[in-house]
């Protein structure tokens, strides 16, 4: 047997345990909140009942090495979240997010050097981890009251509305718009004064939104727009100069907007989208060709592949919004009829039925996710009314009450989460 001898761990027969590379397992199987590891060592982590805090040192030295055990094969309920106590983990600082959610998975890692810090050896679901840390902020922008507009309304940590802005770029509706590069936004496409547009427009982490950029592929209005994967974003469906498409527009990690791209599922208008899970995304609802309200769906994974229609649940309607909340949930809002009713939408993607929402039945109004795991919606119209008012979505996916919104009141004037700084 090679390797190092360790103390040997749940065997009273005196029979010596072969050790991985070193690694001194503890014998107490770990079931709290929080833990602190030191390098050299093994933990099987219990996660029945709770989310369990991983902190690593907070200094370390090349060839360090920790393991990290699915106990009871509950990481798929209550995940573990790692925190790199101020070092790198796979080259990310420790602003950003680690966890593993997996059932199942043991996490073997070494410290490698400053620049790469902590790297998995062996972990299952490497690509999981890091992610970009969530929004804390958001912008309103552009929407019509029966005029054009290019107004923005940023939105604070706290999702509190601020005042009018001033815009950027041709005032229009029929616009969507996404996160990208983990704390920007991209608005593209709609409909200006001169008729259905390609350009598109991006907006820095500290909500400054530039002059158009002549955007690629065909001018549409009326698509929907998510993030997906990492950090990046994509525009599909909509209406283009000849009918309803299913076309789409992937958008890269700094904002360039790929041409157009066969997308999935059946073409249709005034949708909505938002992302969910672990880097993946989900479009809904809309108006179809010729024909009523639908209340279809479409995943799209996290490498941007729309998938084929899911036969939808809740009530059919167009001109709704969406976003996410929680850590990897979503949440589908409002609509055509009115109608106050809201959808959520799981971890994995499955569509739930109607709940009756909280606050003024409206259509064309607009959210984005901050604080971390909140969202907001705000604007619409309700007839004869447009509106400013705001709706607070905490992280259950709880609907307040109408709060007094700030900004013009208009609707079609979608949201954007943006900053990872609160």
């Amino acid at each position: 047997m090679s390797g190092t001898v360790v103390s040997n761990v749940f065997r009273t027969s005196g029979v010596i345990a072969a050790t991985a590379a070193g690694i001194n397992f503890q014998s107490s199987v770990v079931t709290g909140t929080t833990l602190s590891v030191a390098a050299g060592n093994g933990y099987f982590i219990d996660t029945t009942s709770n989310i369990c805090t991983v902190t690593l040192p907070s200094s370390a030295a090349a060839g360090d090495q920790i393991v990290l055990v699915d106990y009871a094969r509950t990481w798929g309920t209550y995940k573990i979240v790692i925190d790199s106590n101020g070092l790198n983990f796979q080259g990310q600082d420790d602003t950003y997010v680690v966890e593993y959610n997996t059932s199942g998975v043991t996490v073997n890692i070494v410290y490698s050097g400053s620049s790469k810090g902590w790297t998995p050896i062996s972990d299952d679901v490497v690509t999981d981890a890091p992610v970009a840390p969530p929004t804390q902020k958001g912008i309103f922008a552009y929407g019509t009251t029966g005029t054009n507009s290019n107004a923005r309304n940023l939105v604070n940590s706290s999702g509190v509305v601020a005042a009018d802005a001033t815009g950027a770029g041709s005032a229009r509706n029929g616009t969507a718009g996404a996160p990208y590069g983990g704390d920007k936004g991209i608005y593209a496409y709609g409909t200006a004064n001169s008729g259905k547009t390609a350009v598109s427009n991006l907006v820095t982490a500290a909500g400054v939104v530039s002059n158009d950029v002549s955007a690629v592929g065909t001018p549409k209005t009326a698509m929907a727009a998510a993030g997906y994967g990492a950090d990046l974003a994509l525009f599909a469906y909509g209406s283009d100069a000849s009918a309803y498409t299913n076309t789409k527009n992937l958008v890269n990690n700094v904002g360039v907007v790929a041409s157009d791209a066969t997308g999935g599922g059946t073409a249709r208008v005034n949708l909505a989208a938002a992302r969910f899970g672990d880097g993946q995304a989900i479009f809904a609802f809309g108006y179809l060709t010729g024909a009523p309200n639908t209340n279809l769906s479409n995943k799209v994974s996290n490498t941007g592949v729309i998938a084929s229609d899911t036969s939808g649940v809740g009530t059919a309607r167009r001109q709704l919004t969406a976003a996410s909340f929680g850590t990897d949930t979503a949440i589908f809002l409002m609509g055509s009829g009115p109608t106050d009713k809201t959808n959520k939408v799981s971890n994995t993607g499955v569509v739930a039925s109607d709940v009756s929402g909280v606050g003024t039945a409206r259509s064309g109004p607009a959210a984005l996710n901050y604080g971390g795991d909140k969202a907001i919606m705000a604007y619409g119209y309700s007839d004869p009314n447009y509106l400013n008012t705001r709706n607070l979505i905490n992280s259950s996916g709880v609907l307040a009450s109408d709060s007094s919104g700030a900004g013009t009141a208009r609707y079609l004037c979608p949201g954007i989460g943006i900053s990872t700084s609160a």
